[in-house]
């Protein structure tokens, strides 16, 4: 099914992204916290891969997978990284093989080892271009990414609009947002990006903390400020890893409470490929 017939028929839905692992073996633990994460109900999952097109092929077998074992619908990732328009003509017709209907267009990180995203001869340099061309081959329900806080690379949050503008002009059907920490920063970027007649569907998304250290890379990876009381409050706790993941689910739980409260389409939790920490989640809210 289609995520935006999803969307469309439903007031909150509920969706994780997970990532293909680095070894072969790994991919039965993967498969695992899939059949957990189903028990929770879901209405999308989405599959990522690695910077620079690193594990493209396993995360689209995965993906496949997904779908026709475990009866998810699935959302797969597909950048602009290192691919011409040739290689995504084939990547689209590998989808379609595999039963894929849904695609979150992205533009994709720049090449570990590389500062600077670089268009290759005949590819695409802007999201926008590849959600066009994913359009012109009908069949697919397409999202992409939008950023509460700004684009890292845009100037400012006026620009980052305009061009969020032009993907969803070019065929994008719903949005989810990067991770944020502070809600009233997404309710403003919402009431913005409705004010530049942007009106499809927008899905908050949610990272749990687990790790200090690792939400410290993220945040500088994706430009994210961590707000004060928070970053305060995780800098006491460092050194007690299981404080600093029991402090992580209370505030995600009370970001998706507050979201809920407010009116959002639904919580698309990056999850890092661990079930136990969402489901914990989700009881706090029942």
């Amino acid at each position: 099914m289609k995520i935006k017939e999803i969307l469309s028929e439903k007031d909150f839905s509920l969706s994780f992204e997970v990532f293909p692992p680095k070894r072969d073996g790994d991919v039965y633990d993967l498969y695992r916290v899939i059949g957990e994460l189903k028990r929770l109900n879901p209405d999308f999952v989405s599959v990522t891969y690695g910077a620079g097109g690193s594990n493209k092929d396993r995360a689209l077998e995965i993906a496949s997978y997904i779908k026709n074992n475990f009866g998810l619908e699935v959302l797969s990732h597909l950048t602009c990284v290192n691919t011409t328009q040739e290689d995504m003509e084939k990547i689209i017709e590998e989808f379609k093989k595999g039963g894929i209907e849904n695609i979150l267009a992205l533009r994709g990180d720049p090449p570990k080892g590389t500062e600077k995203f670089e268009k290759v001869e005949n590819g695409f340099e802007y999201a926008n271009e590849l959600v066009s061309f994913i359009r012109k081959r009908n069949g697919f329900s397409i999202g992409a990414a939008c950023y509460p806080q700004g684009h890292i690379e845009s100037k400012s949050l006026e620009e980052d609009l305009i061009n969020l503008k032009r993907k969803v002009d070019a065929g994008t059907n719903f949005l989810i947002t990067q991770l944020f920490f502070e809600n009233d920063k997404f309710y403003r970027f919402l009431e913005s990006v409705r004010g530049v007649g942007i009106n499809v569907p927008i899905i908050p998304g949610i990272m749990p903390i687990t790790n200090y250290s690792q939400l410290k890379r993220i945040s500088e990876l994706s430009g994210q400020n961590i707000p004060k009381i928070l970053k305060n409050k995780l800098e006491r706790l460092a050194d007690k890893p299981e404080e600093v993941e029991k402090y992580g689910r209370d505030y995600a739980a009370m970001q998706v409470m507050d979201l809920k409260v407010n009116k959002a389409k639904g919580i698309h939790f990056y999850c890092m490929n661990r079930s136990d920490i969402v489901s914990e989640i989700l009881k706090l809210l029942i």
